[in-house]
């Protein structure tokens, strides 16, 4: 392979800031910006240089062969034991700015450059590169298989193959001292064991954020800073653990980002505990707006009652007016509406504006009910008109004339009781009605009465003669 295409795959292959495209953008992870890159002997002004490895891995080295290096060169630096393969992010002055972030405690940790890499090298570091992979899947199970409560998340070959980093995260201590023994046997190389936290796991392995975009961490982040809950209640933000926590479970770096203009615009607004006193009642601060200079005061200690929402300006106005004893006839400015407050977009309207149809249905509903009950009624008022056969009709006593009744009901009554038989209207043993026929005239004319049958005088007159 050539020493051309090795440059190239090395510095075209990453896309996270390792490579020669990727240090010169701006977006990528642990890229520092130089801003003094124009500037005149800039690069002669130290021989300290930044180099960056695998995963978020930097190093600081000292330039002692005077190579005229520039962001991208791929170099090989002193180490130990061997020498490694990385990149170089930064030049110049900038260096010693960023070698007071990494807090080196001797300068005996700054090592040498030792040249610009070689097409061996190169072979070397690819080599070792490719073995990363099936020694982290083989590590996992010997740290499975000796009990340990620990993940290794990645490793990291030296560039000349002689030493390998395993990066892991644990909750609490681990004792891998019996690991290291079991992996120097088995990989025969020289074992070095780094912890890191899940906010590094997360930056390394990458990911989207709940506002849609890529992790910060994994994108322009150098270095982590502690975040805590007060970055939080400085911004009025409510203190619930799952909209707080970001990909690695801890508090989102992005807390910290405004954390400082809330608090330098938090200095400008009225005390909390300050009761501003009006003709009317007392107020209690509410809520505050702290960038928009806006705070809200209520009538009750607990409650929203009768809020009245009023720059930072006036309520300092009547904190000093209650101070010389005077109070004012409303929190609002004399003469104005408070303009702040929340309106209602459908003051004027109905609640039931769409409900019309519903209604209208609902009438016609009832309407049909009541008509088909009152029909049911006038049928059940008169049962006979229906249900009884035209023609002669037997005589009870709904189509009695009332007078009749009075005088035929006792006599009927007498007589069926006599005979033994059912009351009038009843069925009989046999199924059929007890309502006998009216019984025929007799004839005029001397004729005789039909057997069974009564014959009734037909006038009272004649039966005196």
């Amino acid at each position: 392979m050539d020493y051309k295409d090795i440059t190239f795959k090395i510095s075209t292959g990453c896309g996270r800031g390792l490579c020669r495209r990727g240090v010169g953008r701006q977006d990528k992870q642990l890229n520092t910006y130089d801003w003094l890159a124009d500037v005149p002997g800039n690069a002669d002004s130290t021989d300290l240089v930044e180099v960056q490895f695998k995963n978020t891995r930097k190093g600081y080295y000292h330039n002692v062969n005077n190579l005229d290096l520039r962001k991208g060169d791929v170099v090989a630096v002193e180490a130990n034991p061997g020498h490694d393969i990385g990149v170089v992010t930064l030049t110049g002055q900038l260096v010693k700015l960023q070698l007071k972030k990494a807090n080196l405690k001797s300068a005996d940790d700054i090592k040498r450059i030792y040249r610009l890499a070689k097409p061996v090298d190169m072979e070397k570091y690819e080599e070792a590169k490719g073995r990363e992979h099936a020694t982290m899947i083989q590590s996992r199970q010997i740290a499975k298989d000796l009990g340990l409560d620990m993940k290794i998340g990645d490793v990291e070959y030296q560039g000349d193959g002689n030493k390998a980093i395993f990066y892991y995260i644990a909750d609490e201590r681990v004792d891998f001292r019996q690991l290291i023994k079991v992996l120097a046997e088995t990989f025969h190389v020289r074992i070095e064991m780094k912890q890191i936290g899940a906010r590094q796991e997360a930056g390394r392995i990458g990911g989207t954020g709940p506002c849609g975009r890529e992790l910060c961490c994994a994108t322009w982040m150098k270095n982590f800073i502690s975040v805590s809950t007060n970055a939080a209640r400085f911004q009025d933000i409510s203190l619930n653990p799952q909209k707080l926590a970001g990909m690695c479970a801890k508090l989102k770096c992005c807390l910290n980002y405004e954390v400082d203009n809330y608090m330098e615009a938090g200095k400008r607004l009225p005390p909390k505990d300050v009761i501003l006193q009006t003709a009317d009642a007392d107020y209690f601060l509410f809520k505050t707006d702290v960038l928009a200079g806006l705070v809200s005061y209520s009538t009750d200690k607990r409650t929203a009652a009768n809020l009245e929402t009023i720059t930072v300006e006036r309520a300092k106005e009547i904190i000093e007016m209650n101070k010389q004893g005077e109070k004012p006839l409303s929190l609002q400015e004399d003469g104005q509406v408070d303009d702040n407050r929340p309106k209602d977009l459908l003051e004027g309207e109905s609640i039931t504006r769409f409900d019309k149809n519903k209604k209208k249905k609902k009438k016609k509903a009832k309407a049909d009910k009541q008509e088909n009950k009152g029909e049911v009624q006038q049928l059940n008022a008169n049962p006979q008109e229906t249900q009884q056969p035209k023609g002669n009709t037997p005589k009870t006593e709904k189509n009695v004339a009332p007078k009749a009744e009075k005088s035929n009901k006792p006599l009927e009554k007498n007589k069926q009781q006599a005979e033994g038989g059912a009351p009038q209207g009843q069925r009989n043993n046999q199924g059929k009605r007890n309502n006998p026929r009216k019984p025929r005239p007799a004839k005029e004319q001397g004729g005789a009465p039909v057997e069974g049958k009564v014959a009734k005088p037909a006038n009272k007159k004649n039966n005196e003669g």
